[in-house]
């Protein structure tokens, strides 16, 4: 017979706080999802640590953003953005992209994927994508993206865990 030693706390009803904790448990690699916004020709992203594969038949991957995201509808209109994967020393990068507002690209060097959108230097992968389907998911939405070009170099990624950006400890 197995006997559980949880706390009462762990069969409480569900609170977003305890929720964000539980999952923070589980690491995850940084992502910044970059475009030229159509609109004004600058550039524009977002950092986001929620992101897998989908697929290899079609090629697809997907990402979860906030409703309130004042940047996905920039990078939505460019059609074709980057999902860049973070390199262990851009966490600057990752802050960057992760605030509200501002120019998200002043001081980040970048080259143009194959349809033109932002390759951040020193990422260590990046997939040039396009929206596929979009899923409403409580106050997320759930982008799946057909993957049109991709790379990656083999270096370490940035990761995110418990709330703050880490690095593996060894490969």
């Amino acid at each position: 017979m197995t006997t559980t030693s949880e706390p009462a706390a762990a069969f409480d009803p569900v609170d977003s706080t305890m929720l964000r904790s539980v999952l923070g448990h589980f690491a995850t690699g940084v992502i910044a999802i970059t475009a030229i916004d159509p609109d004004t020709g600058k550039g524009a992203g977002l950092a986001a640590n929620s992101f897998t594969s989908v697929s290899l038949d079609p090629p697809l991957v997907a990402f979860c953003v906030a409703h309130s995201s004042s940047s996905w509808p920039a990078v939505k209109r460019a059609e074709k953005f980057v999902i860049n994967i973070l390199a262990e020393d851009q966490e600057h990068v990752g802050r960057q992209l992760a605030v509200k507002g501002g120019d998200k690209f002043a001081g980040l060097d970048w080259s143009p994927s194959p349809n033109g959108a932002p390759i951040l230097d020193n990422a260590v992968a990046w997939i040039e994508a396009q929206v596929d389907a979009e899923h409403v998911a409580g106050d997320h939405v759930i982008v799946v993206s057909r993957v049109n070009h991709l790379y990656a170099d083999g270096r370490a990624p940035l990761l995110f865990h418990k709330g703050k950006y880490s690095r593996l400890l060894s490969e």
